[in-house]
């Protein structure tokens, strides 16, 4: 007799061994039909899996967090299958699951265009509509190697050569289709229905230039059409809110060959990073943070006792003088503890608080950079908090409340929250690891909020939580961040004198909130539209005048805003209302006042938005006092 122990601890006896189709199936008719898969004893498995034994079961649906990834690879061996019936010879290479969908790399005798989509798109349709059985069988290495040289498929004997020769590897079939793969899949095809062809690329066989160049075709596939049109509406509204296009169109930055990956900033792009770093002043102040600053340029030597050299050095500029070898800072932390470790500190003095807009520099490759959102010239609101075991938890709480608000303040509302945990490449002892990630537990425990766990994608030198944003179209930003780290002050020689006149090393924890400056101004623009609220806007307000008789009152209505403190421009050109009023809504100004003689006699200016509406005249003090509580609020 097996029994099956379901995830509400009922148990259903079965006197033969059962697949997960079986188990799906004497529950219901419905969840039988709903089935895409089942996890047995926590190992995802297919529908087809026969269990012999007892085992705990979850049956996989369409409403399982499982769903959307297995969905997603069964679609890919649906894009492959169609490939090779349209274009008889084509080799499938290797398929993944990305963020949002797939792609597959092929290879065929001409690359694939844009114009194969729609056929491709079409023929993985009639597939779907086929229901083809989705069948898993297993054969040993050198059997497969055989079975699919047999195919020719070369590239694919070639991916099986390079697996241990004891391993056995599980192929899925759908009708004349066969693939490598872990699984699991879906039960047949007739499951798989949101799917859409996005874009073709070249890719070379196994990332290698010197190999052979494939073609790579991206998909996205959903749990259902609602999902897949929420997503493409999505994609569109990000082409719209390009930071790049905005960029142009609003003069705030350009970037150019000369300088890859850097961002030149033009005024009015300044103006925007002026209100982000001056706000963000502010939150050290109040805080309890000192502003630091530390050097660019730092002997190799520290960045080896960090523990940079050997983990991060790929990702580093270096440069010599004098028979010396020198890295640009690709972070602050290790500048940081040189000005700690200047005096000796007294355990009456933790915590203490270091903040720096540090500039840094990392060699990401070019084909990553993007924009100003990845860059290899960047600016971090970095601080560093150095305290005591003891101090971590209301460090880390009082953080967490200083970052949410800034958040709200910049107009950020929904926030979810992850704990990166231990790395494989990594310093430091197990114990010391188990300790740094419960302190981050618990600190978020007492700050009341949820969390989700990310094995293995923390700092070589500790865990950290990460702070992921929602902006205006729903997609997810990882922003700030919190990191306890025990290992580097150690490392480089930071002490201070306990209660006791014993020498400790403190605890050194790494924080950010808006993290790259660059990036957070991208993702500000793009969240916004370009339509910066009025705190933000590089040009606040917009004066112009109706003929050139009331050029004297627009010179002294724009002297008197920016003596207020506001950003305004004046528009004194020979040109039409209507027209001033277009091209400064298209700049995204928030106020535009125009003034004609009635205003001027009056001391008054006339107020539009750039949404369009009229706010009609007001004395100019009036304007002031509304300007100015909307950047207080």
């Amino acid at each position: 007799m097996i029994q099956i122990t379901l995830p509400d601890g009922s148990q259903r006896p079965f006197d033969h061994p059962v697949t997960v189709q079986d188990v799906a199936a004497s529950i219901g008719a419905g969840l039988a039909k709903a089935t895409l898969a089942g996890k047995v004893d926590d190992k995802l498995v297919d529908a087809s899996h026969l269990i012999d034994r007892d085992a705990s079961l979850q049956i996989v649906t369409d409403k399982s967090p499982e769903a959307l990834e297995i969905l997603r690879h069964s679609t890919a061996h649906l894009m492959g299958q169609a490939v090779q019936r349209l274009f008889p010879g084509a080799q499938v290479t290797i398929g993944p699951v990305i963020e949002n969908g797939f792609y597959y790399d092929f290879a065929y005798e001409r690359p694939f265009t844009p114009e194969d989509l729609p056929k491709i798109e079409a023929e993985m349709h009639k597939i779907v509509d086929e229901q083809l059985a989705v069948t898993r069988s297993v054969k040993s290495r050198d059997e497969a190697i055989a079975f699919f040289r047999g195919l020719g498929e070369e590239y694919k004997a070639q991916i099986i050569e390079s697996i241990p020769s004891n391993e056995e590897l599980s192929l899925y079939s759908q009708g004349e289709f066969t693939d490598l793969c872990r699984g699991p899949h879906v039960p047949n095809t007739g499951k798989l229905r949101a799917f859409k062809l996005m874009k073709v690329a070249g890719a070379y066989w196994r990332g290698d230039s010197n190999n052979q160049m494939l073609s790579r075709i991206y998909g996205t596939a959903w749990l259902n059409d609602k999902d897949l049109k929420a997503y493409l509406h999505q994609l569109e509204e990000a082409e719209k809110r390009d930071h790049r296009k905005i960029g142009k169109a609003l003069d705030l930055f350009h970037q150019q060959e000369e300088g890859p990956g850097m961002v030149f900033w033009h005024p009015k792009g300044w103006a925007i990073w002026q209100q982000v770093e001056q706000y963000m002043r502010g939150v050290y102040r109040k805080s309890g943070y000192q502003e630091v600053r530390c050097p660019q340029v730092l002997d190799v030597s520290l960045w080896k006792k960090s523990g940079h050299w050997d983990n991060y050095a790929e990702n580093m500029f270096f440069t010599e003088s004098e028979k010396h070898t020198y890295a640009l800072k690709p972070m602050n932390c290790p500048g940081h503890v040189q000005i700690f470790n200047h005096s000796l500190h007294s355990y009456r003095d933790l915590p203490i608080r270091y903040g720096e807009f540090g500039g840094c520099h990392r060699n990401e490759p070019s084909g990553a950079l993007h924009g100003i959102m990845r860059v290899r010239a960047f600016t971090q609101d970095d601080g560093h908090i150095f305290c005591t075991p003891e101090q971590i938890e209301p460090e880390v709480t009082a953080f967490h409340q200083q970052a949410m608000q800034v958040y709200t303040d910049f107009g950020f509302d929904n926030i979810a929250l992850k704990i990166a945990l231990r790395p494989e490449k990594r310093i430091g002892a197990e114990e010391v690891w188990d300790k740094a990630e419960e302190a981050l537990r618990a600190a978020l425990r007492s700050a009341g909020v949820q969390w989700e766990e990310l094995p293995g994608e923390g700092a070589f030198y500790g865990p950290k939580i990460e702070y992921h944003m929602k902006d205006s179209i729903g997609r997810a930003w990882q922003v700030g961040t919190m990191q306890v780290d025990f290992m580097m002050p150690e490392r480089l020689g930071a002490e201070y004198v306990d209660e006791h006149s014993q020498r400790r090393h403190p605890v050194m924890l790494h924080r950010a909130i808006v993290g790259s400056m660059e990036r957070f101004i991208g993702i500000l623009i793009e969240h916004h539209a370009g339509l910066l609220p009025a705190w933000l806007a590089p040009v606040q307000a917009a004066v112009f005048s109706i003929t050139d008789a009331q050029a004297d009152y627009v010179r002294e209505v724009t002297q008197t805003l920016v003596d207020k403190g506001f950003r305004v421009e004046a528009d004194l050109r020979n040109e039409k209302v209507g027209y001033k009023i277009r091209e400064h809504t298209l700049q995204k100004v928030p106020y535009l006042l125009v003034v004609g003689d009635r205003e001027k006699e009056a001391g008054a200016v006339s107020v539009r938005t750039r949404s369009g509406e009229d706010l009609g005249s007001m004395p100019l003090a009036a304007f002031v006092e509304r300007l100015k509580a909307e950047v207080e609020r």
